[in-house]
């Protein structure tokens, strides 16, 4: 039997929730190191997030954009087959997350500490965020709704291309990704699978609705493809009234170094100063910033 997309994340380490859909998840580095007591990704910094007690998770692995900085695979395409019900998923997410990180527990790894342990078999944050794009599973803001109705905080994750389904979910904290500051630098950098304008026009309309919600826009700085125009980026920011925003360097991982050179990924400085030249033109300032992350993060004044 040829194998399939699915079957190439399996060997990537993700677990799926039903065997008919791409419904998946996968812890990420920084909650298995945070767990050994290293150090927890600077959405604890940010947000007081503790990375071991955090899902990363995905409603469906499929996507709209290509973008080229993205570290997944296009070659790896996913065909789903049918959607996962919200409440398989709520109900996989305890057991799928033991099973990952099964061998991390105090008894095999030593650096785990017991109560470390029960913590993260008892995770709190389910940041909607792994790979695909969440707002194409169509009862997003229904499985939103189940989880903050079971006692987890959400996060989720989009390229804002689906603005109607974003307009109905309600997370702790809705991230909308603006990766560029023109629709010419939008269409060169995400590539969209679809009409380009109104690709940039659904975000934009999706970026508005930011104002209403706790939310942040993620920019991802790629050296020598969308680090222009920072007053763009400032006037799009300006109008959509986030919360927060996220000026965070690509980095050279994944399949991206198929398409990207080392060089595309910028030091910490350069972050800062762009991050510096975007806030200069609309009311947001620096509020924190994390360098091993290469990410500074700007609040609304």
């Amino acid at each position: 039997m040829p194998s399939t997309p699915c079957d190439a994340r399996k060997k990537q380490g993700y677990l799926f929730f039903s065997p008919d859909s791409s419904a998946a998840l996968k812890p990420c580095l920084w909650c298995k190191r945070a767990l050994a007591g290293g150090e927890m990704c600077y959405k604890h910094q940010f947000y007081g997030i503790d990375s071991h007690r955090c899902v990363q998770m995905t409603p469906t692995l499929r996507c709209n954009q290509r973008c080229l900085f993205c570290w997944r695979s296009f070659e790896h395409e996913v065909a789903e087959e049918e959607e996962c019900q919200p409440q398989i998923i709520l109900e996989g997410v305890k057991k799928l997350q033991k099973k990952a990180l099964a061998g991390y527990n105090a008894i095999l790894d030593n650096s785990v500490t017991n109560e470390r342990w029960q913590e993260a078999l008892n995770p709190k944050h389910v940041a909607i965020s792994l790979s695909g794009e969440p707002t194409l599973y169509s009862r997003l803001p229904e499985l939103v709704d189940l989880f903050n109705g079971n006692g987890y905080t959400t996060f989720v994750v989009s390229n804002g291309t689906n603005p109607g389904i974003l307009a109905k979910c309600r997370p702790f904290q809705q991230y909308v990704s603006l990766d560029a500051p023109d629709s010419r630098t939008y269409k060169k950098t995400c590539r969209p699978d679809g009409d380009a304008e109104e690709f940039w026009n659904n975000i934009k309309e999706s970026l508005s609705h930011l104002r209403t919600k706790r939310s942040a826009v993620r920019i991802t700085l790629v050296s020598g493809l969308n680090d222009v125009g920072p007053e763009g980026y400032g006037k799009l920011l300006q109008d959509s009234g986030a919360t927060f925003v996220e000026v965070k360097g690509y980095m050279y991982l994944g399949y991206s170094r198929n398409r990207l050179q080392r060089n595309n990924m910028p030091e910490h400085e350069q972050v800062r100063a762009f991050a510096e030249r975007i806030a200069a033109s609309c009311d947001y300032k620096v509020r924190d910033e994390n360098p091993l992350s290469r990410v500074v993060c700007l609040e609304r004044m």
